[in-house]
Formats: structure tokens, sequence, C-alpha cells
């Protein structure tokens, strides 16, 4: 089995610089740490956990909230991009990731008992219900948190620039000669669909477009395809329905495709469709779909570091908005 002494031999630093390397101090160089690195991986030397964490007073552990209400979980392509690439940060910095819950072997919990029973450093929450009090609970702990589409001054936040996205879509569709935009919304009852809803008011606002009530709407599900189809189909009964839409979801956006073809219409041909996160099956269906990008990579990768920053230092909530673009593939038209 090897040690940190084989490495310290095999390297020439000392036992003590070797085992900071592994524990992350930072008064070691970077040309120091590369080469103690990439000797422990050309010898094969996995550290001892239990060592570690008697080392440095940490579990080495973070935990991941996900209480998504939908019920499709980390199948979503979004959340299941964010995970993943907060995984491959989180791991890549020494770190291992387990899921949170207010259960503990069947018995009821909260999710500060569970998280100080597997002792985590820090959490991660996700798309968590913000009129869940076990959330305020866990914010008030003391255990380091940063939130994923949400807003908190008890946590550091990160989340997409949703307003700006929802009125780069409008305005898109405005340059495109569409005076009738309506929207399928994700809801109000969570960050992301509030602030899309906003940003769409505000660009038919600032484009001197008629509000009209009925050119809002949202289904039963939760940014799903079937939420997206219901949504859309009240919108096709309307006796002046839109020209175009934009869904603050591609799976919404999905949904309103299909019940449009179902009438007997054409995606771009008689209605123009905008979706929003740019999933990997926007670009697979046809028409390909116009839609908001979300840098997903980013945002799981920058949640990561801020969080670790956070349980390795004292610092501030700090709150990052991430820029999104617009992507235009074939599900709109010029009229």
């Amino acid at each position: 089995m090897i040690t940190i002494y084989d490495i310290a031999k095999r390297t020439g630093y000392s036992p003590t610089t070797v085992s900071k390397v592994f524990n992350n101090y930072n008064d070691v160089s970077v040309k120091t740490r590369g080469k103690i690195l990439d000797a422990a991986k050309e010898m094969g030397y996995l550290p001892n956990s239990h060592a570690r964490t008697l080392m440095t007073k940490k579990s080495w552990t973070i935990g991941i909230l996900f209480n998504e209400p939908s019920g499709v979980g980390i199948r979503h392509p979004f959340f299941n991009g964010v995970i993943d690439s907060f995984k491959k940060t989180a791991e890549a910095e020494g770190y291992d990731l387990m899921f949170i819950s207010d259960n503990i072997g069947g018995k009821s919990s909260s999710y500060v008992e569970h998280c100080r029973f597997r002792s985590v450093d820090g959490v991660i929450v996700i798309m968590a219900d913000r009129k869940d009090p076990g959330l305020q609970e866990l914010l008030e702990s003391g255990i380091p948190c940063f939130l994923l589409d949400f807003e908190s001054s008890q946590a550091g936040t990160i989340c997409s620039d949703n307003i700006n996205g929802s009125f780069l879509a409008v305005q898109y569709l405005y340059e495109l000669g569409h005076r009738q935009i309506a929207h399928i919304s994700g809801g109000t009852d969570t960050f992301a669909g509030q602030q899309r809803q906003l940003g769409y008011e505000m660009a038919i606002d600032r484009l001197k477009l008629k509000r009209r009530e009925e050119y809002i709407t949202g289904g039963g599900g939760f940014f799903s395809v079937e939420s997206g189809y219901e949504a859309m189909n009240r919108l096709l009964d309307l006796e002046q329905p839109p020209t175009a839409v934009l869904a603050a979801g591609d799976n919404l956006a999905l949904g309103a495709v299909k019940a449009i073809r179902n009438r007997g219409l054409q995606v771009p041909e008689h209605i123009s469709v905008i979706g929003f996160d740019d999933i990997e099956a926007a670009g697979l269906v046809y028409p390909g779909l116009t839609t908001i990008r979300q840098n997903v990579q980013e945002m799981g990768s920058r949640a990561a570091q801020m969080l670790i920053h956070s349980i390795e230092t004292v610092r501030a909530p700090e709150s990052v908005v991430l820029p999104v673009e617009l992507v235009i593939r074939d599900s709109c038209r010029a009229i």
C-alpha cells in the first residue's frame, strides 16, 4: 500500500508537504503541488479518508438537497446537467456527494438533523420549495449552504439571467414582425418561473405591445411537456390566438408544439415557438427549437467552487447571475 512517505521519498519533499497537498492547504506552491499529485497518480496512491478527516476536522462530504415537486427529478436534462457539473468540480477538489432528505431509515427528521448525522461540510440546494420550513431551518443552522435558482440573503446563490432571457426571446419575435406574443409560464411559485414571466411582461411593456392577461397561461404540471400541451390548447381556443409563444422551459415548448400539430397546424408556418434552457432535445426535434440557452456546466461548476470556498474560508454570501444567449433554430419565422 502506497503511503505519503513513499511519495515523499519519490519526490524529495517532506511528508508534511505531501500531506498538505492532499489536504488542500494553500501554503504549497502550484509547482510543488503539481509534482506531488503527478507522482501520487503514477504510484496509484489513494488518501485514507479517515486519516484525512481526523487531520482536517472535515468529513469531505457535500450534501445535495434536491426537492423538486414535479416528480421528474434529476431525469430533467437541466437538473441532470447541473448536478453532473457540480459533481465533477467537487470531486476534483476531494469532496464526496450525498443526497439529503428529511427521512433517515424511514424515520422522519429535519434536513439539519440529517446533515449533522452525516457530518456534511456544506449543502448545495437545488430546486427547493421556498415554503418548506425545513429549508429555513437549514439556512439558519450555520451549515454552509449554496442555493441554485433562489433568492436569499442567508446563503450564496447562483442563477441564469432569467429576466433578460425572456426579454431577448420576446424582442426576437418582435423583430420578426410578431405583435401577438403569448407566454406559457412555469408558474410564479418558483424563482425561475417568476423571473421568466417578469422578463416577458417587461418586454411586452417596453415594446409597447398590448398586455393581454389571457396570453399568460400555464398548466397543472411543473415545467413539463404535459403542462405545455394543456397551456397551448388554451391559447389555441382563444378567439384571437397568438402568432408566437415564449415557453418558460423547453419541455413546455415541446408540449406546445405537440398541441399545435394535433390541431392540424404547423410550427413555424402558423405559430412560432421559443423555449428556454436549450436541453439536448431542443436541437434534435423537428423543427429545431429556437430557445434561450443556459450555461449548465458553468452553473454547476461555479456553484461547487463557491460552496467549497465558503466551507474553507469565512466569507459573506455572494450572488452570481450568469448570462444567457438566444439560440436561433427553425421554430420561428417572420410574418
